[in-house]
């Protein structure tokens, strides 16, 4: 089946998963883990993304980035990917790749949706059962947002910065959104448009978007007839 076209554009806040290869783990220990985001900190600018939320699983991670340019996920990823492959292949005898070709991601649209993403990527330890709380997972950015702990890395969305009008505010704001579950409704928009490279918003927002691209931006209904394009498997995220 054709590959889908990737779109990102510049300025829109992006939901990223990159997994390992045949779902395989990708960090072993703690120190692999340290490489990542000493890496991505760095790189970071010179992709001239923002880098909002994040979480670093066995055999995944999940970004929430904003890039500058529509360019900018994918350098920021194929730099990253190669750096910690090299590392990984050399510090265990290895070869060959590490990740799985292509990541996976959706345009978010602003306002709930977007803390939806930020709690979705930081409550992923809890929904695989090694915690029960995101604050006791240590490789998520939920104590940098929600408890203040120094990350260089972590650049605040507007979004975010809107819960309150100094740091305190805004962390207690943030930390009462963790005081019930994300809505399961929202849990699986989440994964159907990151995993389908779809866009995450209300329909006003798919349309605008989809009429301004010229093209479709969700999951077609069934039994619609397909456009030239979606035959050629095109669509956004």
């Amino acid at each position: 089946m054709p590959r889908r076209a990737r779109i990102i554009l510049g300025g829109l806040p992006v939901h990223i998963v990159q997994r390992g290869n045949n779902r395989a783990p990708c960090f072993f220990e703690d120190q692999d883990r340290y490489f990542y985001l000493f890496h991505l900190g760095r790189l970071l600018p010179r992709a001239r993304c923002s880098l909002h939320a994040y979480c670093l699983m066995t055999n995944h991670v999940h970004l929430l980035v904003t890039p500058a340019e529509p360019v900018g996920c994918a350098q920021l990823m194929k730099y990253l990917g190669q750096l910690h492959t090299q590392y990984v292949n050399r510090h265990y005898g290895r070869s060959g790749t590490l990740w799985e070709g292509r990541f996976k991601s959706c345009i978010v649209q602003s306002e709930d949706y977007l803390l939806s993403c930020y709690r979705y990527i930081e409550l992923n330890p809890v929904r695989g059962g090694l915690c029960d709380h995101p604050a006791k997972y240590l490789w998520s950015s939920y104590r940098v947002n929600a408890e203040g702990v120094p990350a260089a890395l972590v650049t605040p969305h507007a979004e975010f910065q809107r819960l309150g009008v100094s740091d305190e505010e805004r962390r207690s704001a943030y930390t009462a959104l963790f005081a019930s579950n994300l809505d399961a409704k929202r849990v699986d928009d989440i994964r159907s448009a990151t995993n389908g490279n779809f866009a995450l918003g209300d329909e006003s927002f798919k349309r605008q978007l989809g009429a301004s691209l010229g093209r479709r931006v969700e999951r077609g209904s069934p039994g619609r007839p397909a456009s030239t394009q979606e035959k050629r498997g095109l669509s956004l995220i």
